[in-house]
This record gives C-alpha cells, structure tokens and sequence, in this order.
C-alpha cells in the first residue's frame, strides 16, 4: 500500500480523498492554485504545494507542475479525482514513466473507452446496444447530411473526447445541422484541445442512466448497480437516484450485465461508470464511458456500503477485489442533489463571490459531501459545484420526504443557489411518480 498520494484536484472531491487517506492511514500532499491558497481542507492534509495561478491552464491542469509536486515529495502515487486531468490518457502515462502510481485504469482503457467513437466501436463487438450513428470521426459536413438523412432527424452531435455536455448539439434539419457541426467542434477543440464529432440518432425522452463498475488488474469486473442521472440541464447532471424508478428489473440486470461485459473486454481496471439512454420501451442504448470517479458516486456508496474511493486506492496498490458479485446487495433509495452557485432564475448563469451562510442539513441519512464553510469564496474561475447534499432511505418515497426537509433546512447565502430548484422539482408530480425525461427540466422550467 501507498504510504504518501497527492490529490491533483481541488474542491469536494479533494477533501473526500484527503479524508479517505487518513482513514487508510496514508499522508495525503494536496495541491493548489493561489485562488486556493486559503482553502480550509488543504489544513487536513499533511502537506500542500502551490502550482500556479488560478487559471486552471495555468495549475490543474499542468502536468509537469504537478508531477514536478509530487517528485519533491515523495509521494507513490496520484489521484486526480474528477475533471481536469483525471481522463487524461497522457497523464497517467506521465505519472508512470515517472515512476509514480496513477490512481485509475491504464492509459490504453483510457484511450479505448474515453473515446466515444472507438468505445462505441467496441461496444458494437462485445454486442452492447449503440444508437445508430457514426461508425467513425465526421471528417466532412457532406458526409454527415448524408448519414442523417439514413438515421433521420433529430440526431445529436457529440465531442469524441471529453465530456460534460461540451461538443454537443442537437440537429432537427440540415440547416442547423451544418451550422452546428462548426459550433460543437469549436468547443471541442476549446475544452479538450481535440475537435472531433460524430453524429448519433438522437433519442426523443430517454431516462439516463449509468452503471458503476469497479475492475482489478487480475482481471476482476464487478457491476455496483445503477444510477439515474436523467434530471439534467444542458447535459449537466442536477440530480441523481438510485434505484432508477424507470427500469424493470429485467432491464436493470441486462444492462448492468452488458456494462461489465463492456469493460471486461477493454481490460478496465478501477473504478469506472458506464452510460446508457433507455428509451420509453426499456430498450437501452450505450453512449459512453467516464474513465474517473464520478461526482455523483455517493448515491452508490450508500445503497451499497461500498467506499469507492478506498477501493480505488487499493486496486491502484495492486489488490484483487474480494467481493463476489451476489455480495454486492443494492439496499434502500438514495438521491443526490448537486448544490451549485448558479442563478435558476437566470438560465442556470454561474456565480461567485463570498459566501456568508453555508448550514448544512443533517440527520439520520444524510450525507453532505463539500469542502465551503462560511466565508468561503467561489471563484469564478472553477466549476460551480458548492458541494452534495445525499440522502438514504429504506425506500424511495422516504427518501423523498428526507430530501424535501434537508432542502428546508440547507440555507447558503447571499449568493443563489440551486437549493430553489430542487424544492420545487421534489414537489412536482412527474418527480414523485418517477415520470421525467432527460428534457423535463428544461421544458418544466
């Protein structure tokens, strides 16, 4: 086991592995940027190195400052938590040319399944249900008018690296098919430094749902149920459950068969989420990999008991997984809402400033993962996620009832918040009796 990691992150996700670390009795070096000099988690860890300004070109997401960090002390290896650097192929090869453990699967997984276009590809030959599109990058806008008009419009255009809901649009007819394909590779090509699209059949009210898998180096791949993440805007996740009240357990059981079946045949090792769109006749349809921890992993945590995070590490340090797959036992409902700095009232537009009042909820069941405390700053220049707020029940209309009163008592001030939202959202009919679509949000509000 690693004696020493450092955190290549910042935020909720930096303070969930610091406190992960001292409970494995491992020291934890966490870096950050001197927008985050004055962060009271980096008070938790053993040591703390500085790598830059605030602009994340310019700290997170330099790998030589933060392999140069973790060179001066010491350390055996690097989580680099979510976003950032934590799908980066490159990186994790740059950690282990330089002798230091990446804390995730290998760089040729990474490339294979955080690819869209090529985890599609291999999707198709391991006989997991794809939407119909691309076989292939779209090199040329002829080529793409002409695989829509076989598929049919809407069709959906997606960045083959990244994630997040950057590189995507939707296209309704080959107007805006055309204009759109130049809008999505050139946020592409800004957030990931790659602009290649593809174009896939868009699914008109899908449910999205993911399945959490973890895999080991011998071999081992293990599935940690689902989770439903179809409340979103702008494919950015709002809110997510588990058990997904829209699958049968039929569907649940072929689905999370075929994510196995997807990341055994890739060789994937760590922790890792596969995602699918179901449609209203429980067919389901394979998009894509996220080759990292996911922000939402306490939902699974808490229907199954298991530590994530902790059982990165130990795959990283070269353990197998010791669990059976009839040992992993989905219990009770659990719901996540993402506590965010934005304005709902204002098309979800980020915010940032000082933050005065940070109350948490509490009680049996709840969970709050964040790293704010009162007179934190949010700075503009990250992502808006204040922290979680995470609830478990024995069952789902519990859970609803819990979230409804935490939501009650959560009180963040002065800046907005997306605490709003999810008052009304827990209180809307459709919500209760488990009826949503990934484009409820946007249509409802």
């Amino acid at each position: 086991m690693f004696s020493r990691i450092l955190i290549a992150n910042r935020g909720e996700i930096a303070l969930r592995i610091i406190r992960a670390c001292r409970e494995m009795g491992i020291q934890s070096v966490c870096v950050y940027s001197e927008a985050d000099r004055n962060a009271p988690y980096l008070h938790l860890a053993d040591r703390t190195v500085c790598i830059g300004p605030a602009a994340p070109a310019e700290s997170y997401l330099r790998s030589d400052r933060i392999i140069a960090a973790a060179e001066m002390t010491n350390v055996g290896a690097i989580h680099p938590g979510y976003g950032f650097l934590a799908e980066n192929a490159q990186f994790a090869e740059q950690c282990r040319e330089s002798r230091i453990e990446f804390i995730g699967p290998s760089a040729e997984s990474m490339r294979r399944l955080g690819d869209k276009v090529e985890a599609k590809r291999l999707a198709k030959k391991h006989k997991v249900p794809t939407v119909p599109g691309s076989d292939g990058p779209i090199e040329e806008d002829d080529d793409a008018v002409k695989l829509a008009k076989e598929i049919g419009y809407p069709v959906m255009i997606k960045a083959a690296a990244g994630g997040g809901g950057r590189g995507m649009r939707i296209a309704h007819n080959e107007a805006t098919l055309i204009s759109s394909l130049q809008q999505a590779r050139v946020e592409a090509e800004s957030a990931f430094r790659d602009g290649t699209v593809y174009i896939e059949k868009f699914v008109e009210k899908p449910r999205h749902v993911e399945v959490q898998i973890l895999g080991d180096r011998q071999g081992k791949v293990i599935h940690l149920y689902e989770r439903d993440c179809t409340l979103q805007r702008r494919y950015q996740k709002l809110i997510e459950e588990s058990p997904s009240p829209g699958l049968s357990s039929s569907t649940r059981s072929e689905l999370c068969r075929a994510a196995v079946r997807l990341a055994k045949a890739a060789g994937y090792y760590s922790a890792g989420t596969l995602e699918f769109l179901v449609d209203k006749h429980q067919k389901f349809y394979f998009i894509e990999m996220n080759t990292r921890i996911q922000v939402e992993h306490p939902v699974t945590e808490m229907i199954t008991g298991q530590d994530l995070i902790r059982w990165q590490i130990r795959i990283a340090a070269g353990e197998s997984i010791d669990l059976k797959q009839r040992d992993i036992k989905s219990r009770g409902a659990a719901i996540e809402c993402r506590i965010n700095a934005e304005d709902p009232a204002n098309g979800f537009r980020p915010m940032a400033g000082r933050v005065d009042t940070f109350q948490p909820a509490g009680g049996l069941g709840v969970r709050v993962d964040t790293h704010v405390v009162p007179g934190s700053v949010i700075s503009p220049s990250y992502d808006s996620l204040l922290g979680k707020l995470i609830v478990h029940r024995p069952t789902r209309d519990e859970a609803i009832a819990c979230m409804r009163r935490c939501l009650d008592e959560f009180q963040v001030g002065p800046i907005p918040t997306t605490i709003s939202l999810y008052r009304e959202i827990l209180r809307h009919e459709a919500f209760i009796k488990g009826n949503v679509d990934t484009g409820f949000i946007e249509r409802t509000w």
